[in-house]
């Protein structure tokens, strides 16, 4: 007999090194595939050695790759063995003799049939009202097996198959035809693909870009370090220089005042022999009894020789006293520690594994605010909007929250309009009702905000206000790594540029909050907009 389409395609998947299908099937550079186990044993044979060689193509690879499994075609053959199972030859159970293949299975008569056999539900109008399913195995399952009828109602409440006759243990449930509930479930699951599809061609979009941002980035570090490289070079090599400039002329001023010194040193030892010379001269008149040869000589000696004046206290202190290298090295260190504080603050962008998908909360949204674009807009209104009642909306304070709590790292963008609004972050148990301070937005322990008001940009938490340099970008990006416990606001145009970061330690889950005041809205940027 003819083999099942499933079988064939399982044969199709077979291993070229056991034959058999592909078992935790890997595929190598090539593009062939093998069962991890075939391969490995293949290239791990003592004659196997560098290059490696694939067993059908023989093409050759200098280093031995990488082995990893293949998922999509394990799930393939996982589900080609379930149907080749499910689907495996049925004999019809009319044929007496030689069993031919049964092509379908009949619900009501309990029964399989081979082509010629089934040829009576075609053409008797007994059995044409008999409901045909493709052979298989297991068609008991379509009977109740309390009653031995035929399972063709579907109770929704009890999400099961019954016969007509359990009906009686399912009054006031909500039954409907096996081949209705069948039909809806199907559109209902042709839906949940779909959205499956999108969720995956979303990721694999989200993949791409990931890739192509660690590119920009490794690209990106890689000339920065060389820039660096560059720099510092530069940097020591002009410092060497400037360490031989200045060595050079600590010589030259040592070689000067040494001259100098040396050249007093002679003047003074002139000077010393012809003062001890007149001292000697004085002191033999001085023991002389000869009163008038001493009258006679006293008149040349009595006068000193007349020398230059030289001012040698000047020259007591010979060293280099006020040349404060220390200083010079305190304000190098000084100018480093800014550059790189500042390299750490403003030349690191946030990078795109940590954008998150915000969605504001309709429940906590006040009622001079009105939301739009998929709930990621949020605006001021003059009409009052009816929101129903809820414990968590904001009555008085024109706020709104998201419905996502954040406690590991993320990180969110929204473009910000008109002349009052706050881009901020609170623990859900914020204040609700009211006017007081545990309601409005950085006036307590339980909020951080960031806002623009009367021309002017400011941080609060806690009641604290700090103010923030102008803001060029009307888009705000806030990166929060809870861990840490740091919150970072930047500007967002061409280049991120921080405004104001916040070190602390977070207790609860962090939901990002807006405030937007007359004629201001705030909008959350979805992600594909976000530039690296």
């Amino acid at each position: 007999m003819a083999e099942s389409a499933a079988s064939r395609f399982v044969d199709q998947f077979s291993c070229p090194v056991c034959l058999d299908g592909l078992k935790e099937p890997v595929t190598i550079p090539c593009g062939h595939s093998y069962c991890m186990s075939c391969i490995t044993d293949c290239w791990g044979q003592k004659e196997q050695g560098p290059p490696y060689r694939c067993p059908q193509c023989r093409e050759s690879f200098s280093q031995r790759p990488l082995l990893k499994k293949n998922t999509l075609i394990a799930e393939m053959m996982e589900t080609l063995q379930q149907t080749a199972l499910q689907t495996a030859a049925v004999d019809c159970d009319v044929c007496t003799t030689e069993k031919s293949r049964a092509v379908k299975s009949c619900l009501q008569c309990l029964a399989s049939f081979c082509q010629t056999h089934l040829q009576l539900h075609y053409q008797s109008p007994a059995f044409m009202k008999h409901k045909l399913v493709d052979a298989s195995r297991n068609i008991q399952e379509n009977i109740c097996l309390s009653h031995g009828k035929l399972l063709e109602i579907y109770c929704q409440d009890d999400c099961q198959s019954i016969c007509c006759l359990c009906t009686d243990n399912h009054k006031g449930h909500s039954v409907v035809s096996v081949d209705s509930e069948w039909t809806r479930k199907k559109e209902e699951l042709k839906e949940i693909k779909e959205t499956c599809q999108k969720l995956i061609q979303e990721r694999e979009r989200g993949q791409r870009e990931l890739s192509e941002a660690l590119k920009l980035l490794q690209s990106s570090a890689l000339e920065t370090m060389e820039n660096v490289e560059k720099v510092f070079t530069e940097l020591i090599c002009s410092l060497e220089k400037k360490r031989s400039e200045i060595k050079e002329q600590i010589r030259a001023q040592e070689k000067t005042e040494i001259d100098r010194a040396e050249e007093l040193h002679r003047h003074l030892d002139q000077e010393l022999t012809e003062l001890r010379k007149r001292q000697a001269e004085i002191e033999k008149l001085l023991i002389t009894e000869d009163q008038v040869n001493f009258l006679k000589s006293c008149q040349s000696v009595c006068v000193l020789p007349t020398f230059e004046n030289v001012p040698i206290t000047q020259h007591t202190h010979l060293y280099f006293k006020d040349v404060s290298i220390s200083i010079f090295k305190e304000v190098l260190e000084d100018i480093c520690q800014q550059q790189t504080a500042k390299i750490s603050q403003e030349g690191l962008n946030i990078s795109i594994y940590y954008f998150c998908e915000l969605h504001l909360d309709p429940n906590t949204t006040n009622n001079a605010l009105k939301l739009s674009e998929d709930n990621r807009k949020v605006s001021f209104t003059y009409k009052k909007q009816h929101y129903p009642d809820h414990p968590e909306r904001f009555d008085r304070y024109v706020n709104v929250m998201c419905r996502e709590g954040l406690c590991g790292r993320g990180y969110w963008e929204v473009e910000c309009s008109g002349k009052q609004w706050a881009v901020a972050v609170c623990y859900k148990g914020i204040g609700r009702k009211g006017d007081s301070d545990d309601c409005r937005l950085g006036d307590n322990k339980k909020s951080w905000r960031f806002s623009f008001y009367l021309q002017n940009f400011y941080f609060t938490h806690d009641k604290k206000k700090v103010s923030v340099p102008a803001v060029c970008s009307s888009r705000v990006g806030v990166y929060l790594d809870h861990g840490a416990g740091t919150l970072s606001f930047y500007s967002v145009s061409e280049k991120m540029t921080l405004l104001h970061r916040v070190q602390t330690t977070f207790t609860e889950p962090l939901y990002p909050a807006f405030f937007a005041g007359y004629g201001s809205s705030v909008r959350i940027i979805e992600e594909q907009s976000l530039k690296i």
